[in-house]
């Protein structure tokens, strides 16, 4: 047996790379899912609107369309086997005057040929009713009940969570370099860590996978434009929307939303701007002011002094003329799962996608043989501020440290920190134990549990506070002890 060797390698872990290796999970394969981060989900997968759109906006008879419908009716399904929140929470597409409720028109035939399903025209006089915070200069808007949220993050890690309990081997830190080809045939690929060997390989790498691509040497006017979305997010306490709201889309996208979220806060962006770094998360005043605009045109009662917290993330589009999703087997080399252009409704559209990678093997002449004892389920962690109070009594009498609060704004205790420690993807940093409790989201964006989060991390793993950091290599807290010489 050559060492390093696997079936299946899957390149990015973010939601597309840890779906696709839950999926594949379930058949006897030894699969590898590489990571060039410190934490699975932290690139594309980390910062979106978290919403599973219901397919009304792409084009029909694309990939898209496909995907993003099939997907819309799987994830209710998936969410419970992951034991992750998610809302079904509808949506309204917003015209605002005579010339966008033209628009909602086509995009409601446009909605009946993509098969959505619950789908209505709304008069101005019913929207004011159901959604009374909505722009009072509303002509009407496109209803559609299959829309729903959850959070990108926990999806993310309960997918690989579960593809790692069912015999995925992640590595993290892990960064594809090059492939290794014997004649016409991938037969494994070089990373910093290493060779490894295999008898395909996915590209599942996001942002990158014009790069992995190219050196698979396909699709070499293929390029992908990293697009700057930013975001804002609104205290709970002091705004509440049960829904999603998109504007009438446009050539650029479906264009600035404000929606709930699973936690509670209402959020409002993205804007779309092109930029050529692909690790540029900044937000910038004049994006963030745009999005306020856009977002007050919906919704005229945003309060700015509300916000609580700003961030940014970056879609992967292509540089294609049709944008459509690119998920193949490519005719001209052999061993190569190929996707690229995977953005928005990527999230909504993942474990439809995963589905089609499988139909793909099997179309290619995998003989894929389910294993007997896969596992489907994975069960969440415990959520003390989700609880009720005798469930809360009842899991500190089992354990005392879920009874001490770290996190105030969210309630997040001692020990669901220490269980985030410990959990099958360990959250080794600040930020990893953040994206899996939700500590330090809320109205002190974590000023508060700062300390008693670091002192945490260095007793469960060891390590003296000042190697603790905030998200890897490179972000100490701190540099050293006071009263020490430098």
């Amino acid at each position: 047996m050559v060492k390093n060797k696997f079936d299946i390698i899957i390149i990015g872990a973010g939601i597309i790379g840890s779906m696709i290796a839950r999926f594949l999970s379930k058949y006897e394969l030894n699969i590898l899912l590489i990571e060039k981060e410190n934490d699975i989900g932290t690139g594309t997968s980390s910062a979106n609107s978290g919403i599973i759109h219901s397919g009304h906006d792409p084009l029909p008879d694309t990939l898209k369309a496909e995907m993003n419908t099939k997907g819309n009716r799987i994830w209710e399904n998936i969410a419970k086997e992951l034991d992750i929140p998610f809302k079904l929470t509808g949506s309204y597409v917003v015209a605002i005057g005579t010339e966008e409720l033209e628009v909602v028109k086509k995009l409601y035939e446009r909605a009946i040929e993509n098969f959505i399903p619950g789908i209505k025209i709304l008069k101005k006089e019913e929207l004011l009713y159901k959604e009374p915070k909505i722009n009072r200069q509303v002509s009407g808007a496109l209803w559609t009940s299959t829309t729903g949220v959850i959070d990108s993050f926990e999806a993310t890690i309960a997918a690989c969570e579960n593809a790692v309990m069912n015999g995925v081997k992640l590595m993290l830190n892990t960064i594809f370099e090059n492939f290794i080809m014997h004649k016409n045939k991938i037969i494994g690929i070089k990373t910093n860590k290493g060779s490894f060997y295999c008898q395909w390989v996915i590209n599942c790498a996001g942002l990158y996978s014009d790069e992995v691509m190219h050196k698979a040497g396909i699709r070499k006017d293929f390029k992908i434009l990293p697009t700057r979305g930013e975001y804002l997010i609104f205290d709970a306490s002091k705004i509440e929307l049960n829904t999603v709201l998109y504007p009438v889309p446009t050539k650029e996208g479906k264009g600035t939303l404000v929606t709930t979220t699973t936690h509670g806060n209402v959020m409002i962006g993205p804007n779309a701007e092109y930029i050529d770094n692909k690790e540029d998360r900044d937000t910038t005043k004049n994006g963030l002011e745009q999005i306020v605009k856009n977002a007050k045109k919906l919704v005229p009662s945003l309060n700015i002094n509300d916000v609580i917290a700003q961030f940014a993330g970056l879609r992967p589009k292509g540089n294609q003329k049709n944008k459509d999703f690119i998920i193949e087997i490519p005719d001209q080399i052999e061993g190569f799962v190929n996707l690229g252009g995977i953005e928005s409704p990527g999230l909504a559209s993942a474990p439809a996608i995963a589905e089609k990678i499988i139909e793909l093997l099997k179309e290619a002449g995998e003989k894929l043989k389910e294993k007997k004892k896969w596992n489907p389920i994975r069960i969440a962690r415990p959520c003390f501020k989700k609880i009720s109070h005798k469930e809360r009594r009842e899991l500190v009498e089992k354990n005392p440290s879920y009874g001490r609060i770290v996190c105030r704004c969210e309630e997040v205790t001692e020990g669901e920190i220490i269980d985030a420690i410990h959990a099958p993807i360990a959250a080794l940093n600040y930020d990893a134990i953040k994206r899996r409790t939700w500590l330090g989201t809320g109205r002190c964006q974590g000023a508060f549990d700062y300390p008693r989060v670091i002192e945490i991390l260095s007793k469960e793993l060891g390590i003296p506070a000042t190697e603790v950091t905030r998200k890897g290599s490179g972000s100490n807290f701190f540099y050293r002890r006071t009263k020490e010489p430098e």
